[in-house]
């Protein structure tokens, strides 16, 4: 069988799995606390959310364009690649802060530790993250090459932003009471788990004019443009048609 090379898939996979990658070892230690002009009603004068949340919604912006240009299937080996990436690289972090720092280097004193702030996420935070990703990204493919089907390919911003909506719902759903449940207060994990949500769909609302020029592009360089009428939408596959 004739398999069709793209040009800018290989690319969109790296980009995706480096996206997914930064989320994970640069964000999650920081909390961002952004000046707002004016007071918001449960924000007050600043908005204050985890530097991780700015790169999650990327990531389904490249679920979005994979999906929308190339289909459900050569997707669903993108995200199998950044699962792969994310189980790899934490699972590597846990053998390099567990490796017996050298008595010789005296800055190990004051490096192990930071490594350990910054790095040493929980067990429950690992799986949660690992498990929310896995199956969010899975319900947004999966919605976004459905809803393709039933708008006859028109309306692109309604697939981008109902994808997003469910993946990331689905994700925060899953994420949160797996962290912290039983640690935070319900009132507190619900409020957390909206907001969060929200953030992120707002973020894929504001990048809506960046996504429709990407697929745009790609549709034309790659001479491609995928219905998934006959797809095995299975998770557990790594076929690419």
């Amino acid at each position: 069988m004739h398999h069709q090379r793209f040009r800018y898939y290989d690319f969109l996979m790296a980009g995706f799995v480096a996206v997914l990658l930064c989320s994970n070892l640069i964000g999650p230690a920081k909390v961002a606390e952004v000046p707002l002009p004016f007071a918001v009603p449960g924000l007050g004068m600043a908005l204050i959310f985890g530097a991780g949340n700015i790169f999650f919604p990327i990531s389904y912006i490249f679920g979005d364009v994979l999906t929308e240009v190339y289909g459900y299937a050569r997707a669903r080996r993108v995200i199998w690649a950044g699962f792969g990436a994310m189980f790899f690289a934490t699972l590597m972090t846990w053998v390099v802060l567990k490796l017996p720092a050298s008595p010789q280097e005296p800055f190990n004193g004051v490096l192990q530790p930071a490594l350990q702030t910054v790095f040493g996420n929980t067990w429950r935070i690992v799986i949660a993250s690992l498990i929310a990703f896995w199956i969010g990204d899975f319900v947004n493919a999966y919605v976004m090459a459905k809803m393709k089907l039933w708008t006859s390919g028109r309306h692109l911003w309604t697939r981008t932003i109902g994808s997003t909506i469910l993946g990331q719902g689905v994700d925060s759903l899953i994420f949160y009471p797996i962290a912290f449940g039983g640690i935070w207060e319900s009132s507190t994990l619900f409020g957390v788990l909206v907001f969060n949500w929200f953030f992120k769909v707002m973020v894929e609302v504001c990048f809506t004019p960046l996504t429709y020029l990407a697929v745009g592009f790609l549709k034309r360089a790659e001479d491609e443009d995928h219905y998934d009428r006959d797809t095995d939408f299975t998770p557990f596959s790594l076929k690419a048609d």
